[in-house]
């Protein structure tokens, strides 16, 4: 839960029901929801793209993911976000290029997307601090656990961008891993479909979506998630992950203050 070490108050706020964050409370099915102080919020590439194509950076989804932000900064909450960079280049997907390189290469699209919502997020003004796992000082600050949290504590948005800084790992991996560095209490990812599928919706029109799903099922069943080595990575660790529809204003505001959106992942009875 958020702590002000200046003050020596807690900051947490009540949420949209009157609990305040940090808070369990119980779905219908059983599955534990929890109003959050403090979490990572992990985009793709596709979140900065305009909403008819894939690729470039479009400035009205741009701006829906700072508005989104914003308003929970308001509430006292205290998010870090870890962006993709598939709407600029998908290093997996590069012919005739090298892993190493093509991954090094999506990082640093991760950078230019990152960049994009720090200049959204501060035309708002919400004060923004991009880490980068690749050092570039002249645009960024350099990846530092304890200084992240210290951002977070102020009150502002850290982003992280170059993933972890070496090939191989997916940026779903980094936000499980920086999740668990700066200390947050869920990883929220947010897409274009509001949960967890056991089938491709877009796809298949009898798809039935969970309102919660154990760690071990969503590796055991393939759920497209999040890769397996992030999802292990937040099983070992008990660390939730909510996937729901970035699209729908104020959805991360619903999702941080316990609202039953989207999908919660989680090690407890199914």
């Amino acid at each position: 839960m958020p702590f002000d070490a200046s003050s020596g108050t807690s900051l947490a706020r009540a949420s949209s029901d009157g609990s305040p964050l940090g808070s369990v409370r119980m779905t219908e099915g059983g599955a534990a929801r929890a109003g959050y102080g403090r979490v990572m919020l992990k985009l793709s590439g596709e979140a900065f793209a305009p909403a008819d194509a894939e690729y470039g950076i479009n400035t009205d989804a741009t701006s829906l993911v700072a508005r989104q932000l914003a308003e929970i900064v308001d509430l006292g909450v205290q998010p870090a976000v870890t962006v993709g960079g598939g709407n600029i280049f998908r290093g997996r997907q590069a012919p005739n290029i090298g892993r190493n390189r093509a991954d090094y290469m999506g990082m640093l699209a991760t950078v230019m997307n990152a960049l994009a919502l720090q200049d959204a997020l501060e035309k708002i003004h919400v004060t923004t601090r991009v880490q980068t796992a690749i050092a570039m000082t002249q645009i960024a600050e350099p990846f530092m656990p304890l200084r992240a949290r210290r951002h977070l504590e102020k009150g502002r948005v850290v982003i992280f961008a170059a993933w972890l800084g070496v090939p191989y790992f997916s940026t779903d991996t980094c936000a499980a891993q920086r999740a668990l560095e700066i200390g947050a209490d869920a990883l929220l990812k947010g897409t274009k479909v509001d949960g967890v599928y056991d089938a491709d919706p877009y796809v298949d029109p009898r798809a039935s979506r969970f309102d919660s799903i154990r760690y071990v099922d969503v590796l055991k069943e393939g759920y497209q998630v999040m890769d397996a080595t992030a999802v292990s990575l937040c099983m070992e660790n008990a660390l939730p992950i909510i996937v729901f529809d970035l699209r729908n204003e104020g959805n991360i505001r619903r999702v941080v203050t316990g609202e039953p959106i989207g999908t919660l992942v989680h090690g407890g009875v199914a």
